[in-house]
């Protein structure tokens, strides 16, 4: 880095010079605090032929036109002449003015207000020798880099200004090709069809010829390359040195004591933790460490004596998943699905103990920020949250938290439960026979739920096949569906079948794990059945005394589930017959709509549907009109209609069955 340094000085130094020079790097690799806190003091440290050199920093980020920069070279160099305002500067140990004071001083000069008596010194407009330009953010200029560049070029070529260009080339040339797209392809192709090229046979692909065509016509890749070539003398790849810049960084918790000194014993952890990243984006990292602050605070502060192993997973974990969320590396969905420290655990192990790749991902995230890193608690759901979705979710925290201090200590754990959160070759050979005997004896009572009795028969397939216990495959299988059904007489229905299975890889342990999957899933229909049935019977007993209540609930809980089929049709018809003529009306309005917005979730409740219509017209029949009897008509037509959108399913299921 002092290499870098040395070879800047040496530009500034030199007697003549008609170019810049660029220093390049990647977005967020501390390229900006590079210039501040190791270059620029060092260029205005330096006197050469009496005078002292100045340096006038600019960033072009969401600049919109060049006059622009003109405006920001003038507040800056004028901020030299002003003696009250360079004194005022020097009392606060500020080196540049904020943007806010700039919009003040440049409004102070439109309106005549100066900040002294004092005339300007127009020499001082026309010393050049003694200033140092310093252009940074080149790539995020809202104008055409060709033409800033151009601007620039002034300074350099005829009035020897040395001057210094900070960028992303990288990022630059994929502007320069993807700026006005939609219009080059436009042009690209209107082109190609006059000249007969659309429609010619050829082996090159269209998009290959039109984007041929665009690079020919709008070469803006090339202008740039021919003016770089005339203003760039030297471009220098900028390769920070993390660790400097990273201790950096952490003197900003200077002033919170408890969290900067553990920062400052932990400073090895973060350092490990940035490069195991892969990226080279310090600006990623300081929004990592702002967001630990608020973790670590929250912790100190509700749970004072948290495991310092945990407090330090925590550090990893909030700047590993920084990373791979705001860096691109992953979708934020990745973890979604994952709940709790639990299900990441059970996803490690059965991807380690079955050799299962279905979890690739989970499996690498772990290899690699925990590497050499031994930890029993190592995902964090109210830290993921907070970093995906910008939300602190007390509820989850809270959760999170209690769950780690009654689980820290893994020989507190069930049997099952340490089965599927920790590897089985962790547990020791005096412990394994007690850990097999206890997870049998939980089966046989029903005391674990139906999903984890399938997970763990996966298990204790996979052992039988390794000889590492002596049991016959058929028998244990007669005790694990038992266990099943005596576990679901107290059991609920479990929504995430799938996710809860595929954290286990249950097609590689044998073929009477299908049979063990199979019966779970007759079960869990009927759990099901159990839950909607309690669910109808909740929802609609307010009809038709507390309807606010009904339309609250269903709205809410049953839009998209077919309700209906589980409510007797007989007591629902009674229940809508004395409802007002009002919430009739209403009630019929909303079932048309949400059979419209739902029509495939809800038909399962549809032979229920059929029943009600029949149930309303033998009612009706025969008796004379009155306004109910009326809306009781509506409200079965309605139903016909809503019977309707599956006619077409179940003619097509009838002619099927003619032909079986």
């Amino acid at each position: 880095m002092e290499d870098l340094v040395e070879s800047i000085l040496d530009y500034i130094r030199a007697d003549y010079t008609d170019y810049a020079i660029m220093i390049n790097g990647e977005w967020g690799s501390g390229k900006t605090y590079f210039w501040n806190h190791k270059v620029r003091n060092k260029i205005e440290s330096m006197q050469l032929n009496g005078k002292r050199y100045r340096t006038i920093y600019m960033s072009l980020y969401g600049i919109s036109n060049l006059e622009e920069i003109s405006k920001k070279i003038f507040i800056e160099t004028t901020q030299l002449m002003d003696k009250n305002l360079k004194k005022f500067m020097d009392s606060k140990d500020q080196t540049t003015i904020p943007e806010y004071a700039k919009t003040g001083l440049d409004m102070a000069n439109f309106f005549g207000v100066t900040q002294n008596g004092d005339k300007l010194d127009y020499s001082e407009f026309f010393s050049t020798d003694d200033k140092v330009l310093c252009f940074d953010d080149l790539e995020r200029a809202n104008v055409d880099v060709i033409d800033i560049l151009g601007y620039i070029n002034n300074f350099v070529e005829h009035d020897h200004i040395k001057t210094i260009i900070i960028c992303n080339e990288k990022e630059l040339s994929t502007k320069l090709k993807s700026s006005n797209l939609e219009m080059k392809t436009f042009i690209a192709t209107y082109l190609l069809d006059k000249e007969g090229d659309l429609v010619k046979k050829t082996d090159k692909p269209m998009v290959e010829r039109i984007q041929d065509t665009i690079e020919y016509v709008f070469d803006k890749a090339n202008d740039y390359e021919r003016i770089k070539e005339k203003l760039i003398g030297e471009t220098f790849e900028y390769a920070p040195e993390f660790n400097y810049i990273i201790n950096g960084i952490l003197m900003r918790y200077e002033k919170y004591p408890d969290l900067i000194r553990f920062l400052r014993e932990n400073t090895n952890l973060i350092i490990s933790t940035f490069n195991k990243s892969g990226t080279r984006n310090l600006r990623i990292l300081k929004h990592a460490l702002n967001d630990f602050k608020k973790i670590f605070d929250m912790v100190n502060k509700s749970y004072p004596n948290t495991n310092h192993r945990v407090m330090q997973t925590m550090l990893i974990f909030t700047i590993a998943v920084s990373f791979e969320i705001k860096a691109g590396k992953v979708t934020k969905d990745k973890f979604v699905n994952i709940n709790s420290n639990e299900e990441y655990k059970a996803i490690l192990v059965s991807s380690r103990v079955f050799m299962d790749n279905r979890q690739f991902y989970i499996k690498e995230f772990d290899n690699n920020y925990y590497y050499n890193f031994k930890a029993e608690y190592r995902f964090f759901k109210f830290i993921e949250i907070y970093i995906r979705t910008r939300i602190f979710d007390m509820r989850v925290f809270k959760e999170n938290m209690e769950v780690i201090i009654n689980t820290i200590d893994t020989d507190k754990l069930p049997a099952y439960k340490r089965l599927l959160t920790e590897e089985y070759w962790k547990i020791t050979d005096d412990q394994f026979g007690g850990v097999i005997e206890e997870i049998l004896d939980d089966v046989k009572n029903g005391r674990i739920t139906p999903i984890e009795i399938v997970k763990m028969f996966a298990y204790f397939s996979y052992f039988i096949k390794r000889n590492l216990i002596n049991y016959d495959i058929k028998s244990i299988k007669s005790v694990f569906l038992n266990g099943i059904n005596i576990a679901s007489l107290t059991a609920t229905y479990c929504d995430n079948v799938e996710d809860e299975l595929d954290r286990i890889s249950v097609n590689e342990v044998g073929p009477d794990m299908e049979e063990v999957v199979k019966y779970f899933n007759e079960v869990n229909e009927k759990l099901k059945d159990k839950m909607y049935m309690e669910k109808a019977e909740e929802v609609f007993k307010y009809i038709p005394m507390k309807m606010e209540l009904f339309y609250d609930k269903f709205a809410k809980e049953c839009m998209d589930v077919p309700i209906f089929k589980y409510y007797d049709v007989f007591q629902m018809f009674q229940r809508i017959s004395c409802a007002s003529n009002e919430d009739i009306v209403t009630i019929k309005e909303m079932l048309a709509s949400r059979a419209k917005k739902y029509t495939s979730e809800i038909e399962p409740e549809i032979n229920n549907i059929r029943k009600l219509k029949q149930v309303m017209d033998d009612y009706i029949d025969g008796k004379e009109p009155t306004i109910k009897i009326v809306m009781l008509e509506e409200f079965s037509k309605e139903l016909d209609n809503i019977l309707e959108l599956y006619k077409p399913k179940f003619l097509g299921k009838k002619e099927e069955n003619q032909y079986n």
